[in-house]
């Protein structure tokens, strides 16, 4: 074989590797949505508060971004959190407290593998406490 023709080939190679190895250092970013009303509460409430939650999943750093907006409110949040796991209808525990309870509350969490697999099977609901309703207010099951 050439020199010329094994350079070639050794290049082809690399540029090769270079690809194929690229696609798996990318990061995989899954985007969630939950509408957040006073019906989806357990037991449901019957205040004019509502809401939408977003958040981003970078599933490689394992960090979700949240952004929740929401208004009218029996009075202002005195927290918020992700719940979880459980399916809609059924209370569960704080899985990932939710900072600044002022709306629009922003901010990031880093996930561990189980709590990314309950966040991915949908069994996280987002939701927002008063103290009129110290149980939450306002709650939105967590969907892609």
């Amino acid at each position: 074989m050439s020199r010329t023709l094994l350079a070639a080939v050794l290049l082809t190679g690399s540029v090769l590797s270079s690809i194929a190895l690229s696609g798996t250092a990318m990061a995989a970013n899954v985007d969630f949505k939950a509408t957040l009303n006073t019906a989806s509460e357990v037991p449901p409430k019957t205040t004019a508060g509502h809401g939408v939650g977003m958040f981003s999943l970078d599933t490689t750093t394992k960090m979700l971004r949240y952004t929740v907006t929401y208004s009218d409110l029996t009075g202002p949040a005195t927290a918020a959190h992700i719940h979880g796991p459980a399916a809609p209808g059924v209370n569960a525990g704080v899985a990932v407290p939710l900072t600044n309870s002022a709306s629009p509350m922003t901010g990031t969490a880093t996930l561990t593998d189980a709590q990314i697999a309950d966040l991915m099977a949908g069994k996280y609901y987002a939701n927002v406490h008063t103290a009129t309703n110290p149980g939450g207010e306002i709650r939105g099951q967590i969907t892609k």
